[in-house]
């Protein structure tokens, strides 16, 4: 079998065939810093990740480039409502975003190239353009000249025609065509700004990603993604600036592009899913910070929910107000996550259970059971179809199942087998696991570090937990089961649930309906 993927361009599942063989390069637009990141940009970079790990585990070896826009209208409008610089605002926002997007388990990307420390290639293009009438110099500014480009359109399906017709651009008298776009801006006060051919100034927004795809990538490559979002005007620019500049036929050579995570609350109208416009955005307040999700689920609680679902998918999460007697309300509640928390906790108490089984022996080398040896070549299979993710965690839900009755199923079968199949399912769950990015923690770390933020979230006190647990055990050492089991149903009533092992009780909170 071979890859293939959905390419937007062609508006199909296409064969992979990368430029060089084995090789893939891989270009994602990345954030422009000027607020806090919230989690719809990180299922963006959490999607892309994945697939950056899908053509890892595919055997690609892939040069994964995601810039930072630290150059940019809202960066400056941010700085100088907090009386910042703009460009040590977006230094600090940028450590940030990296920050939050670890936690989620986003590796960085093997090239972070910045604007502001490509400003010789970006004005490099510009004049390129320039040379190549593509594009015109007025008062210090630099506009694209999009009729210099018949194709213009061919991937957002915005005509010259159609840009010229609708309301969507800026009228400008000194532009040739109402959608010719700035390359150039001419210095303002207050503004950072750089010394060009055209006089002090500073890029445009599309402008950037062409310099810094060819820096890093070349004149032609192989991926280029974002979200639908970035469809147009930026992407569709990209293309015409790149191959306007250097006359190839082709910029990227496939175009993959994530879907919305939208936020929904039940209690508001229901949200339009063929509204393709309806995204959690800034711009219309319905953002969760990232910070406030690693708080109160964990950063892989995130992203296990988003690769439940396909990249390409809308997605949404549900949010839910928390009402007191009275009905004010007094929080948020995170339905999608608690949902996805709970399932991936079932994931490492399979992984700790297994564990346990064969640790002391897993049994010499030999067969394993048949059914032990589908999730590797599942996983494949899914990856091969447009990095289909959801497939993954079905393929992983399967084996975690076979290897949860065979923790439990001590008779009936042979005892070495039974090893070896438990340490490859094992093994293989964390393949899988770090194929979509899930399962790269010590199970119990993971369990215990769960158990400690419900107990922060419900308001328990685990010391006083402890302390009952302590008694319980003298309770039975002396054989008085009635306090023992009286003792049981308490922490029961207060959402904490037993697991005696031998010689000794751990416990966990109890997840909330």
């Amino acid at each position: 079998m071979a890859l293939r993927l959905y390419d937007s361009m062609r508006h199909e599942k296409v064969l992979f065939e990368p430029l060089v063989p084995g090789k893939a390069g891989l270009y994602v637009c990345g954030p422009t810093p000027y607020a806090p990141a919230h989690i719809g940009h990180a299922y963006s970079a959490i999607s892309f990740d994945t697939i950056r790990r899908g053509l890892e585990f595919l055997g690609y070896e892939v040069n994964y480039v995601r810039n930072i826009t630290d150059v940019e209208d809202k960066i400056i409008k941010r700085a100088h409502e907090l009386g910042e610089e703009p460009m040590a605002l977006a230094d600090r926002l940028a450590a940030a975003y990296n920050r939050d997007m670890a936690a989620f388990n986003v590796r960085p990307p093997d090239n972070e190239p910045k604007v502001s420390t490509h400003m010789a290639e970006i004005i490099a293009v510009i004049e390129k353009l320039v040379e190549n009438k593509c594009a015109y110099p007025v008062d210090g500014d630099v506009y694209y000249a999009i009729e210099a480009f018949p194709s213009y359109g061919k991937l957002s399906g915005q005509t010259i025609d159609k840009l010229r017709a609708g309301a969507r651009v800026e009228v400008d008298e000194r532009k040739r065509h109402p959608g010719d776009f700035a390359l150039w801006k001419s210095a303002k006060p207050g503004e950072p700004a750089w010394e060009s051919p055209w006089g002090k100034g500073r890029p445009g927004w599309h402008i950037e990603c062409s310099a810094m795809t060819v820096a890093h990538l070349g004149h032609t490559f192989d991926l280029h993604g974002g979200g639908k979002d970035l469809i147009f005007p930026h992407h569709e620019n990209e293309i015409a600036q790149s191959q306007g500049a250097y006359g190839t036929e082709t910029f990227a050579r496939y175009w993959l592009h994530n879907g919305f995570l939208r936020r929904v609350d039940p209690e508001e109208a229901p949200i339009d899913d063929g509204d393709p416009e309806e995204k959690m955005s800034k711009s219309l307040g319905n953002v969760i910070d990232c910070t406030t999700v690693i708080a109160h689920v964990g950063g892989e609680a995130l992203r296990f929910f988003c690769v439940k679902h396909h990249y390409r998918s809308p997605v949404d999460f549900i949010v839910e107000s928390v009402r007191d007697d009275a009905g004010k309300i007094t929080g948020q509640r995170y339905r999608s996550l608690e949902t996805a928390d709970r399932e991936l906790s079932y994931f490492y108490k399979t992984l700790l259970d297994v564990d346990a089984v064969v640790a002391t022996d897993a049994g010499a080398d030999g067969p394993v059971m048949p059914e032990a040896e589908r999730l590797l070549p599942a996983v494949k299979e899914a990856l091969l179809d447009d990095f289909n993710a959801p497939a993954v965690v079905a393929a992983m839900y399967e084996a975690a199942t076979l290897a949860n009755r065979l923790v439990k199923e001590t008779k009936g079968i042979d005892k070495q087998l039974r090893k070896r199949t438990l340490a490859r399912l094992a093994r293989d769950l964390r393949t899988a696991g770090d194929a979509v990015g899930l399962l790269g923690n010590q199970p119990q770390t993971a369990l215990t570090a769960r158990r400690d933020r419900l107990v922060k979230w419900r308001s328990l006190d685990a010391a006083l937990i402890e302390r009952k647990i302590t008694d319980r055990a003298a309770a039975r050492a002396a054989k008085d089961w009635k306090l023992g089991d009286a003792i049981r149903d308490e922490l029961t009533l207060l959402g904490v649930e037993l697991h005696d092992g031998a010689g000794s009780t751990s416990w966990s909170v109890l997840d909330a309906g």
